[in-house]
């Protein structure tokens, strides 16, 4: 997932008993939030304190990255891990927790996770989601059960297999390869119209975006000519560098998307793509989020429905500006980069500007996602905004258009 590629040596060393349904019961649905394209679950760490969680069907391992909260409930650590980081370089250093009891209130409880603690919190998610996240539930948690995630009601439902059938129409069956406890699909894609490429992805519910492809893992997957340098997401050990363009067509199974909006990073080092199980890529929330998905572990299948939102266009930001969030209200933004040649570029805004207002509201009022969206608003539209640099308050109009 986020986790992007963590390698770990030992994995034998975990135990994940997983979830049980609370009075044996033979499904559940749990709520969640759905924030900047994650799903986010609230749960309960070791019968105290309510965290939250991103639901990670790419992470092989549940992952506590605040390690100030095992600290205050006295957690024994049983030993030190050295993790690579998702740029495949940088070392991180983890300590593995053991039988710590999550429950998700009156719905699902595991009595007895191995977890890994963070030493710091490499991810800083707060500031480039703006969401207070406090560690990954890895995907195999809930593998027990028949696992359904409804985007449009915003639910998981957990269904015991022995008695789960098909009760609604609509879903086609998609073949999957489970490896390593995590989900690969063979989809193909169109990165122009005239090249078919059948490929291998990760199904990726920890990555908050549509599509990410390893770029030098397959002759028809490259970079398209429009593209633009930009900053992937946030993996173990920084940000990830990388391009983003659109890709003609992705075909799952009966279904279709076009124009998806893609991301390509180059793996500087493919002696690490038999431990990335020789894929090409990852699929992620904002495609997986058109769908509703059931999820069988144990068989090896997955089915997808068309949701709600399955036809809209992918919309990528259209300002040219990156933002993180900061303060204790995640409330303060500040310019983290901006694209040369973009409408932020011409406006003169700079990276390290704060943003204090978006037309007639101060920026309190919003939330980082929520001016993503306005940054993404369509093309010709005028966004005024009032930056902070040096102390000085200065106007600025950002003039929307198409980037990719």
């Amino acid at each position: 997932g986020i986790v992007g590629l963590v390698c770990l040596v030992w994995a034998s060393a975990f135990a994940q008993g997983g979830f049980r349904a609370v009075d044996g019961r033979r499904h559940v649905e749990i709520p969640f939030e759905y924030v900047n394209d994650f799903i986010i679950l609230t749960i309960r760490f070791n019968g105290y304190l309510p965290l939250k969680f991103i639901y990670d069907t790419g992470a092989e391992h549940t992952i506590l990255t605040k390690r100030e909260v095992s600290d205050m409930l006295r957690v024994q650590y049983e030993r030190e891990f050295r993790v690579t980081g998702s740029d495949l370089k940088t070392e991180l250093v983890a300590y593995l927790a053991r039988q710590i009891r999550f429950d998700i209130q009156d719905k699902v409880y595991a009595p007895s996770e191995d977890i890994l603690v963070l030493q710091d919190d490499y991810f800083r998610f707060e500031e480039y989601a703006g969401i207070n996240v406090h560690g990954i539930l890895s995907g195999v948690s809930f593998s027990r059960y028949i696992v359904k995630i409804n985007y449009d009601r915003r639910t998981l439902t957990l269904y015991d297999r022995e008695i789960y059938r098909f009760r609604e129409g609509g879903f086609e069956p998609v073949d999957v390869e489970i490896f390593r406890t995590k989900i690969y699909l063979n989809p193909t894609l169109q990165v122009l119209p005239d090249s078919v490429a059948p490929v291998k992805l990760l199904l990726d519910t920890g990555a908050g975006l549509p599509l990410l492809l390893f770029s030098n893992t397959h002759p028809l997957v490259h970079t398209p000519k429009k593209n633009l340098a930009s900053n992937i997401g946030m993996g173990l050990g920084g940000y990830i560098e990388g391009f983003t363009g659109r890709i003609h067509r992705v075909a799952m199974g009966d279904f279709f998307q076009q124009g998806v909006v893609t991301y390509f990073q180059e793996l500087d080092s493919l002696q690490n793509y038999d431990y990335l199980n020789n894929r090409n890529g990852l699929l992620g929330n904002s495609l997986l989020s058109r769908f509703q998905v059931v999820i069988d572990y144990q068989g090896g299948k997955i089915w997808l429905k068309p949701s709600r939102t399955f036809e809209e266009e992918f919309v990528y930001d259209r300002s040219g500006l990156s933002l993180i969030a900061t303060g204790s209200q995640f409330n303060h933004f500040i310019v983290q980069n901006v694209l040369p040649n973009s409408p932020a570029a011409e406006a003169d805004i700079r990276r390290d500007d704060q943003i204090v207002r978006i037309g007639w509201l101060p920026t309190g009022f919003y939330s980082l996602a929520d001016i993503q969206r306005i940054l993404q608003k369509k093309p010709g539209k005028k966004v005024r905004l009032i930056i902070k640099r040096d102390g000085e308050k200065i106007r600025k109009t950002i003039v929307l258009r198409e980037l990719i």
